[in-house]
């Protein structure tokens, strides 16, 4: 099956996993999706492979960031009328606390989707969702449509 047959199947759970593991990055962080209360929730299992700062320890900050990054994308490619892959604009990204050595979440906000141009939002988190770790605005370059 490829990318694009996947990318094609109605988005659940299932759906989702399938998409994570056909992105080598997505696969060597680990990352993995779910849908809690009707949201998509995606989740960097922690690992210490991922270890910026071992005193702490501390996720590093380029995993963070990758992260947030998979998760806008496969969050707009789940939102997309028409599911394709988007190509990255500019990510900016601020981190606010330590992502310390344990499970990750994020989840996104598509906060616009125009013809060419989407802008999502994305907030990571760990022990509570009021207290995140980082948050992250994207803007993707849609493909062309017929």
């Amino acid at each position: 099956m490829t990318l694009t047959d996947v990318i094609m199947q109605e988005p659940n759970v299932q759906t989702l996993q399938r998409w994570l593991k056909k992105v080598p990055y997505a696969v060597f962080l680990d990352i993995r999706a779910d849908i809690r209360n009707g949201e998509i929730v995606f989740i960097l299992p922690e690992n210490k492979k991922l270890i910026g700062n071992p005193s702490l320890p501390a996720l590093h900050g380029g995993v963070v960031g990758a992260f947030l990054e998979q998760a806008g994308a496969f969050h707009l490619i789940a939102k997309m009328n028409k599911p394709a892959l988007p190509k990255i604009i500019d990510f900016s990204l601020d981190y606010l606390r330590p992502a310390r050595l344990q499970d990750t979440y994020a989840q996104c906000t598509l906060t616009r989707q125009g013809r060419a141009i989407a802008n999502i939002s994305i907030k990571a988190w760990q022990e509570d969702f009021e207290k995140p770790n980082a948050i992250a605005r994207a803007h993707f370059l849609l493909p062309e449509t017929d």
